[in-house]
């Protein structure tokens, strides 16, 4: 077994729209950290899916919902750090505003 620390989600602005940022492809994943900081003068939300191989986003994969951050805030989801994906598992997101959220991840990956 090999475990390889790296960076999932490289640093980017959230999307307005469903997206999947990260797929755990032929290894388990752990995600050690993730962070989203808003960067924009008003308020702004950000909602987290980690869905399985077969899924898609939807409330049953849900593990952050519309979680407002104030302007400048950076927040570090407990919710989603410790949460392991299967092969195949994936994390999306969904900004409530475009270009107004930054992402990153990181975690370690796991190869048997």
């Amino acid at each position: 077994m090999a475990v390889t620390v790296t960076v999932l989600i490289p640093a980017k602005t959230a999307e307005a729209t469903q997206t999947t940022q990260y797929t755990s492809t032929g290894v388990t994943t752990i995600i050690d950290k993730f962070t989203a900081t808003n960067y924009s003068a008003a308020a702004a939300t950000i909602s987290v899916n980690l869905i399985t191989a077969a899924g898609s986003a939807s409330n049953d994969n849900l593990t952050v919902k519309t979680k407002t951050l104030q302007a400048g805030e950076t927040y570090t989801f407990p919710e989603v750090v410790g949460q392991v994906l299967a092969p195949g598992g994936f994390i999306s997101t969904i900004a409530g505003t475009a270009s107004a959220v930054n992402i990153r991840a990181s975690g370690r990956q796991v190869t048997q």
